[in-house]
């Protein structure tokens, strides 16, 4: 699902194609990305963007007399820009909005259909999309800390929970607690001031980082490869690859659709977290440290 990084590139590479731009045309190619009509989608034909922004993990269109577009990408759901005239993707393009300067494309992978594309009218009614997410990149460390002690919760759910931090997903939160020296299933409320200073900073230098790192691959360009597996991560993704500090297989605790990646040695200690469909299966035989397993 593309986080604060590649949302904040998405609309860096909208702003001089669509900012102040009519929108000509918006095209549902798909009517089930439609969750919301009011205003319809005729109604905001021939309105002029006139603001950019991200909500959480969704891409914001303001328009001409207190609209709004909102597109939220879920884990399969990407932007394209077209030139005026191209073919649209088949199957993938769920909706397609025409500017002046070019065509922007929702669309989706695969045949589960999760992107969204909702129709607002007002800020009171664009408000009720906002989970409540401290932005961490504007925020204080104290701020930061008494959101994390809100809930006590695992230190990977905490981040990726939309009510408490904004933007952050399933890959960065890995990056983060990497570069933390943290482990994923700490309890927020049991850090020290020390660990909750360490995952400050990393949560700031991991979003600023990969940020810029996103800005300068796209360059003037649009981006066409969001992934959330990309060359340069740490452990996101890396299962069984070497840790970039300390050369340690990267290890995983899969549940569900998801996986956590993680560095033993780096963040618990030698310690193994335990898988939860794996770990049941071997039960006495699961190895209890990284070093049962080299």
């Amino acid at each position: 699902m593309p986080e604060l990084p590649d949302i904040a590139v998405y609309l860096d590479c909208l702003a001089p194609r669509a900012l102040g731009q009519t929108l000509e045309r918006l095209r549902i190619q798909n009517p089930f990305v439609l969750r919301t009509v009011a205003p319809a989608p005729a109604e905001l034909e021939g309105s002029r963007i006139t603001g950019l922004r991200r909500l959480g993990k969704r891409i914001v269109f303001a328009l001409e007399g207190d609209r709004f577009i909102l597109i939220h990408l879920m884990i399969a759901g990407r932007l394209r820009w077209h030139r005026l005239g191209a073919k649209p993707p088949g199957r993938l393009a769920l909706a397609a909005l025409e500017f002046p300067t070019g065509v922007l494309l929702l669309t989706e992978a695969g045949s589960t259909r999760r992107a969204s594309l909702h129709l607002v009218a007002g800020e009171h009614a664009l408000a009720e999309f906002d989970r409540g997410g401290l932005e961490v990149l504007e925020a204080h460390r104290d701020a930061f800390a008494e959101r994390l002690a809100a809930e006590n919760h695992t230190l990977k759910r905490a981040l990726t929970d939309p009510r408490l931090f904004s933007g952050i997903g399933n890959a960065y939160s890995d990056e983060i607690l990497h570069r933390a020296r943290l482990s994923p299933l700490a309890l927020t409320r049991k850090l020290d001031a020390g660990q909750v200073d360490r995952l400050f900073d990393a949560t700031q230098s991991t979003l600023r980082e990969w940020t810029a790192r996103l800005r300068a691959e796209v360059g003037e360009g649009f981006p066409d490869k969001v992934t959330a597996f990309r060359d340069g991560m740490a452990v996101h993704g890396r299962f069984g690859e070497p840790c970039p500090d300390c050369g340690t297989a990267v290890q995983r605790i899969r549940y569900a659709a998801n996986e956590t990646n993680y560095c033993a040695r780096c963040q618990t200690g030698g310690r193994l977290l335990a898988d939860r469909a794996l770990s049941r299966i071997l039960r006495e035989d699961w190895p209890r440290s990284i070093d049962e397993v080299e």
